[in-house]
């Protein structure tokens, strides 16, 4: 008996090599086109990033006065080691107040941009009220750190407003005590705006029907603002500490318009001392070093964060 099945089959097969072909190939050519569209960002990532990441690496374990790339001298992980070494200020006060300043910003940035970011969902006008909020993010860092210098002053603002109330006069910035969280207080005012932002966009996306159920059960305003409205508002919430957070750690202008690090080393954070290490001291490579021991204290407290509010999620 004739097999006659046999060319059909075969045919079969051959067409569909062919069509797997033509489709391998046009996926090639679409990565290659979409590569190609990648190239200039990945170019600038390159050069703007890794490039300088990869030559803060190599400072970080050298010693280089900043000027020719041949003095650059290789001293393994001696800028470590010196960071923390007997009589380096760089564990405590400098980290130490970098925490607490990131810290003490998150606090009351947070706080500050909840509460006012409920009450203006609840108010008419809410477009002016947060652009009123949200100017000191546009205003540079300069203006507003000499506003709030000359206002923390002995015959200043805020001591006339003290002195009024019969409190007395506070040496704000002069004071070792009082210094970091009086700039504290202005690094939390200053980016509170942007806050505000993206929690009344968080509960803009509350849906009425949940505070509507609450209301016929008789919830009172603190018990949907506890078990509703804060529940919902975690991923905003997590991106504002983050953010905030960071740039807490990262701050730099503020403090070195309003107090240069002092008084003493009352307001000594990392930045800053990188700052002088690298342009009034010329050592880079210490640096540079002081700048990846940030870098990992950033990564750890940002993932410590993302546990922290994952695992509420999962709990809730």
């Amino acid at each position: 008996m004739v097999n006659t099945l046999a060319p059909v089959t075969t045919g079969r097969v051959a067409h569909g090599a062919a069509v797997d072909g033509r489709s391998r190939t046009r996926r090639r050519r679409q990565a290659v086109v979409a590569y190609l569209f990648l190239a200039p960002a990945l170019l600038f990532f390159a050069l703007f990033l890794i490039l300088p990441l990869g030559f803060a690496l190599l400072l970080s374990m050298s010693r280089w006065a900043g000027f020719d790339l041949g003095d650059i001298d290789p001293v393994g992980l001696d800028n470590f080691t010196g960071l923390f070494a007997d009589g380096s200020t760089f564990l405590a006060p400098i980290l130490t107040n970098t925490l607490l300043f990131a810290l003490g910003t998150v606090a009351l940035a947070l706080a500050g941009s909840v509460l006012v970011a409920t009450c203006i969902d609840k108010l008419r006008f809410q477009g002016l009220w947060r652009t009123l909020y949200f100017l000191p993010i546009v205003t540079t860092v300069v203006a507003v750190g000499n506003v709030w210098k000359y206002m923390y002053e002995p015959g200043g603002l805020v001591n006339g407003v003290l002195n009024a109330l019969g409190l007395g006069s506070v040496a704000f910035l002069q004071d070792p005590d009082t210094a970091l969280p009086s700039v504290v207080v202005v690094q939390a005012w200053a980016s509170v705006g942007s806050a505000i932002l993206i929690l009344t966009a968080g509960l803009k996306s509350v849906p009425e029907s949940y505070y509507e159920a609450a209301a016929l059960d008789g919830a009172g305003p603190v018990t949907v603002f506890w078990k509703i409205t804060l529940p919902l508002l975690r991923p905003s919430l997590l991106f504002v500490c983050i953010t905030q957070f960071l740039t807490g750690l990262q701050s730099f202008a503020l403090i070195i318009v309003m107090t240069k690090g002092g008084p003493g080393d009352a307001t000594d954070v990392a930045a800053l001392e990188m700052y002088r290490q690298a342009f009034s001291y010329g050592d880079w490579g210490t640096a540079s070093a002081a700048a990846f021991v940030l870098f990992v204290v950033v990564l750890g407290v940002t993932l410590v964060q993302l546990w922290i509010f994952r695992r509420k999620g999962e709990d809730a």
